[in-house]
């Protein structure tokens, strides 16, 4: 008897040192789940985290508080052509068309001065455009020096059809150099002003000058994204138009607040 007690309480602890063990790993084998889990958790946490890097942040805090008055469409793109294709301007083929088009009076050299300068990295041989381009840029930049006793910035004005196709190779979103939608560089009616780095104030002015120019069809402007430039198509009507005016109002008709007007001083040209 005495034996059976002792093999029944070596039984009895065996089965008990074995369902001892059977816990411990059940708890080693939770806490490694949840030390798993917990892991994948932070891990997650850890690629959010740095899914958006700070400069994606600060990229989409500018998308968000670029709200241009004058989008880029492929509307806009159609009707700087049509004014084109209304003056009956060829598109710049190279750099021996363009050359016979300054040597005839057809492009005139935009001059940099007190009011006005370019971009270093515009080539000098194309700081050019057509005749009623060139005086919507003497204009406007009186304007804006009068108004801010600063200069505009020329970006670009003239191109060519080489020029352009070289653009498009690695700028996704230059026009094309053909078609309906061609950009309105290639024939010469065309300025890029830039608008990096201009205050609120000073942008603003320049839409409400704009607005005013687009609502009597003289110009057809885009505020480009990519390269923060107004990018400003200058209708054949305009030199005419110039001729009769004395001021110009530049605040929206909408506006809440009297309208400001800038002197062209056209009548003693």
């Amino acid at each position: 008897m005495n034996g059976l007690k002792v093999v029944g309480g070596m039984c009895q602890q065996h089965l008990l040192d074995h369902f001892v063990k059977h816990i411990v790993k059940c708890q080693f084998a939770a806490a490694l789940f949840l030390a798993l889990i917990c892991g994948g958790l932070s891990g997650t946490a850890f690629a959010v985290h740095h899914a958006i890097p700070q400069h994606h942040a600060r990229r989409h805090f500018r998308w968000l508080r670029w709200n241009p008055m004058f989008r880029p469409s492929h509307e806009s793109l159609l009707i700087q052509n049509a004014e084109i294709d209304r003056l009956d301007l060829p598109r710049i083929e190279d750099e021996t068309e363009l050359e016979a088009l300054k040597a005839d009076g057809s492009l005139l050299e935009i001059r940099a001065g007190e009011m006005l300068r370019f971009d270093p990295r515009l080539d000098p041989s194309r700081r050019f455009c057509r005749p009623w381009t060139l005086d919507f840029v003497d204009d406007l930049s009186r304007a804006y020096y009068n108004r801010f006793h600063q200069q505009i910035q020329v970006n670009s004005a003239v191109r060519t059809v080489k020029v352009q196709k070289k653009l498009r190779r690695h700028n996704r979103n230059a026009a094309p150099a053909d078609g309906d939608t061609a950009s309105s560089h290639l024939a010469g009616v065309t300025v890029d002003l830039q608008r990096r780095g201009m205050s609120k104030d000073q942008i603003r002015w320049m839409e409400h000058y704009l607005f005013y120019m687009k609502a009597l069809g003289l110009v057809e402007p885009e505020e480009e994204r990519h390269q923060w430039v107004f990018h400003i198509m200058v209708s054949g009507h305009y030199s005419e138009w110039r001729e009769t005016q004395d001021i110009v109002p530049i605040e929206r008709p909408d506006s809440d607040k009297p309208e400001t007007q800038i002197a062209l001083g056209t009548g003693t040209k």
